[in-house]
């Protein structure tokens, strides 16, 4: 038995043992894209993905920056290698959470050069939980007695092919990331 998985790029990845080195962004982008919302439990499909690319979309329209909208993309790339777990389970099992944190670490330490801020920590779970509102509603009918939140930029639940939702996760992850390099400014987003 081996201490690794193949990924979508035909790299190993060692998910008990994760080397930055072994991220790819076309690993992340195509897993996120095929991966569904809630686990599958929703009336239509809809990839964690699409929920990364609008939370993405949400951070600039609220004017959070590049970086901080860079993060949200890039929030739930765990997943692409992890798997997920339901919430509900996941707050039981700290040795996962565990695993799942230091996964993210290396995310962040590879594409947004470090750690979160605290202030980008809190802007990344708002637009996270935001989005989620929306997510439950339309996806599930689920109405979790929140206040409806206001959001900034228009999205969609229309069914998007993992293709496109693959290309479109890798667009913005390279126009944010030049962005955040000094690069060119961000238009088409």
């Amino acid at each position: 038995m081996t201490d690794y998985m193949k990924t979508y790029s035909g790299g190993r990845f060692y998910p008990a043992d994760p080397r930055i080195e072994d991220l790819r962004i076309e690993d992340i982008a195509h897993a996120l894209s095929m991966v569904c919302r809630g686990n599958g439990q929703v009336k239509t499909f809809f990839s964690v993905g699409q929920h990364c690319v609008h939370c993405a979309r949400e951070a600039l329209a609220r004017g959070y920056g590049r970086r901080t909208a860079l993060a949200c993309l890039l929030h739930d790339a765990s997943e692409a290698y992890l798997s997920d777990i339901t919430s509900p389970l996941k707050k039981h099992l700290a040795e996962y959470r565990a695993y799942e944190e230091r996964l993210m670490k290396l995310v962040y330490e590879k594409y947004l050069g470090g750690s979160l801020t605290e202030e980008e920590e809190i802007r990344v779970k708002e637009v996270d939980q935001d989005m989620l509102y929306y997510d439950l509603l339309v996806l599930l009918d689920e109405d979790n007695g929140r206040e409806k939140p206001v959001m900034k930029s228009a999205f969609s639940y229309e069914w998007v092919s993992f293709e496109e939702t693959q290309r479109q996760y890798l667009e913005l992850f390279s126009a944010l990331t030049a962005a955040c390099r000094g690069g060119e400014a961000i238009k088409r987003l």
